[in-house]
């Protein structure tokens, strides 16, 4: 009879504080650990190892604890949004834009280099933003440029176009969506659909959203902490409407019998 040894994960994140403590006591049984902001750049220095792809946008959101007492640090985020925008069928566009600069922006950013063949526009706020992203761009070597906020509607034209920006920033927007839109990545998922992904729904256009992005990164950071590469995507997608829709107070969707033997796709 095969034996299993059961491990432990846990998500930390805002309100618990600003940084990880390096005295955290966690057992042989956890296998490690799901951050979100702003956890994920204070945990770095308190690392033993981190990933090229962590390293390289300055941010961990997966933490594996190891039994010799290492401890690693991944990104599951960047190889998350390009899973989920190949699920949609978006493996190559010729421009894409940039809505917003901050940690998520970096991730799309270095999303992109495998995704875009062409000119990928950022739209921020402020010069400070605009040197932040510049200088993103030079570390993950995709040339982007930058244009100020007040002029992202013009941005709406891209090929893909990827709203990084917190709830509410690009409602704004919602009026200036192109008659002909292409895909919008809005990588938000609570509320939704946000007023942005709604104008660009009944425009016609493909709309990615933050729950295809919230369950990709999460079947690679299973994958990390079992060591096994067959994460049950389907299962993990209707738990995340489920939550969603209890969330929002609405009835549960309906999902099909075969979810639990759904797995992820090669990324």
């Amino acid at each position: 009879m095969q034996t299993y040894t059961r491990h432990r994960a846990a998500v930390l994140g805002s309100p618990i504080g600003h940084s990880l403590s390096p005295d955290l006591s966690l057992g042989p049984e956890w296998a490690g650990l799901s951050l979100t902001m702003p956890l994920k750049r204070a945990v770095i220095p308190l690392l033993d190892e981190v990933s090229e792809c962590a390293a390289s946008v300055e941010a961990v959101n997966t933490v594996l604890l190891h039994p010799d007492g290492r401890r690693t640090g991944d990104n599951t985020d960047v190889p998350g949004m390009v899973a989920a925008l190949r699920e949609h069928g978006v493996r190559r566009v010729e421009t894409a834009t940039v809505l917003g600069a901050g940690a998520t922006a970096s991730a799309a950013l270095a999303a992109l280099r495998t995704v875009c063949a062409g000119e990928v526009t950022a739209y921020v706020r402020g010069a400070a933003r605009a040197a932040q992203m510049r200088d993103w761009s030079e570390r993950l070597g995709t040339a982007v440029r930058t244009a100020p906020w007040e002029r992202a509607a013009e941005g709406l034209r891209a090929d893909l176009v990827i709203a990084t920006t917190p709830h509410g920033a690009t409602d704004e927007l919602a009026t200036a969506v192109p008659s002909v839109p292409e895909v919008l990545f809005d990588v938000l998922y609570d509320p939704w659909p946000t007023a942005l992904a709604a104008a660009w729904q009944r425009a016609g256009g493909a709309v990615v959203g933050g729950l295809d992005l919230l369950v990709h990164q999460a079947v690679g950071q299973v994958e990390l902490f079992t060591g096994c590469r067959a994460a049950p995507l389907g299962a993990m997608r209707a738990a995340g409407e489920r939550a969603r829709a209890r969330a929002a107070g609405g009835p549960a969707p309906e999902t099909a019998g075969h979810d639990d033997e759904t797995k992820a796709e090669e990324r």
